[in-house]
């Protein structure tokens, strides 16, 4: 006997599976897949586990988690609003001598924007540091 007639006898089959119905996605109601997302986020359990067990594949219910997550974290924003302007024309400064540093009523003041909210005024002028701006508008939006 050769090595090919060796490898070439059938093996016998322990074991078929038949699969009737329309084949296709398989599709999950919401309730169902709210059930499967939270199983998925108890402390300490394991997504693939848990997509096992559910008849999923891991990327499948990774794909559900960060869908979750995001519209969680969109519910959350909040709607953008919007504060009235007022724009005032300066008034004409009279010429003065340049000192270092220009006072308000040199006009100084020309490039300046003033923010008040709850009780606090912020005014940033002309040739202000962008971080620091920054920084302040981060610390008043977390005040909120």
């Amino acid at each position: 006997m050769s090595m090919l007639d060796h490898k070439l006898e059938p093996k016998p089959v322990r074991r078929i599976e038949v699969i009737t119905g329309p084949g296709g996605r398989r599709r999950f109601a919401d309730d169902e897949k709210a059930r499967i997302i939270e199983e998925a986020l108890v402390p300490g359990a394991v997504v693939s586990a848990v997509a096992r067990r559910n008849g999923l594949t891991p990327q499948q219910l990774f794909t559900w988690l960060r869908q979750a997550r995001r519209r969680t974290e969109a519910g959350r924003a909040e709607p953008a609003t919007f504060v009235p302007a007022v724009v005032e024309r300066a008034a004409p400064a009279k010429p003065v001598r340049r000192t270092r540093k220009p006072s308000r009523a040199a006009g100084g003041d020309a490039g300046a924007i003033e923010i008040k909210a709850g009780g606090m005024t912020v005014r940033i002028t002309r040739g202000a540091d962008v971080r620091v701006v920054a920084a302040v508008m981060t610390a008043l939006k977390a005040t909120r």
